[in-house]
């Protein structure tokens, strides 16, 4: 059902803005000017937009996470977050993707958007030969390491985590292209603690990714879920 309501999502016109941040973009700086464009998108004053950028080391606690899971409250900044879900990090060589869509526009369906994200996701890795997967239970998009005669091992490579406000989303997803992965070992990942289960990244599964190779899978990868975009200058 998710699969076809995927059709209600794509938008021939106007383009999606589509911006770069170079550098390190402050937690406090991308959540403040989500919320002006989020408010300028519902006003009609401001076109939709993807805003493409990294973060220094941070975690965030989305709506539903859970104390306990933090295990380090002292190693790097926390944010609480308005986005959904629980701990997450974001740093260097992790690819945010921060997604401002009108889905008053976009047929006002939230499981349909979401479905939309991960097939966004699930493109993008197709591009490198690797096949994203979703779980029913789990939130976010990844990666089946298991091994025949081994225990299950699946790794999550992209976090997903939004809001809507009036039937305008914000925050959005993050790709791990070559972050370190021990700096994930502060928290519980979107609360799962499971033997099997862990993160990984392009840079861990042995593909030579770039960031800039990253984004124009991201791009590509968008465009055919969501509609056509146009390279604007970043906030």
């Amino acid at each position: 059902m998710v699969r076809a309501s995927l059709k209600l999502l794509f938008r021939e016109d106007p383009a999606v803005e589509w911006a770069t941040s170079r550098g390190l973009v402050p937690y406090e700086t991308a959540v403040a000017l989500m919320e002006e464009r989020v408010a300028a998108i519902r006003a009609g004053s401001a076109g939709e937009f993807v805003w493409l950028l990294e973060h220094p080391p941070l975690y965030t606690g989305g709506t539903s996470a859970d104390p306990a899971d933090l295990k380090t409250p002292d190693r790097f900044p926390v944010h609480r977050s308005s986005r959904g879900g629980q701990f997450t990090y974001h740093g260097p060589g992790q690819r945010v993707a921060y997604v401002m869509l009108d889905l008053e526009r976009r047929g006002r369906d939230v499981r349909a958007f979401v479905g939309g994200l991960e097939a966004w996701l699930i493109g993008a890795l197709a591009e490198f030969g690797l096949k994203g997967e979703t779980r029913e239970d789990r939130v976010g998009v990844w990666i089946d390491r298991t091994r025949p005669g081994e225990p299950r091992r699946e790794d999550k490579i992209a976090a997903i985590g939004v809001r809507i406000r009036r039937w305008v989303s914000f925050h959005g997803v993050a790709l791990n292209v070559e972050p370190d992965l021990a700096h994930f070992s502060g928290i519980v990942p979107c609360g799962i603690d499971t033997p099997g289960l862990g993160v990984t990244s392009l840079a861990d599964l042995g593909l030579p990714v770039t960031i800039a190779d990253a984004d124009a899978a991201l791009r590509e990868s968008f465009e055919r879920v969501f509609g056509p975009t146009v390279a604007t200058a970043a906030p």
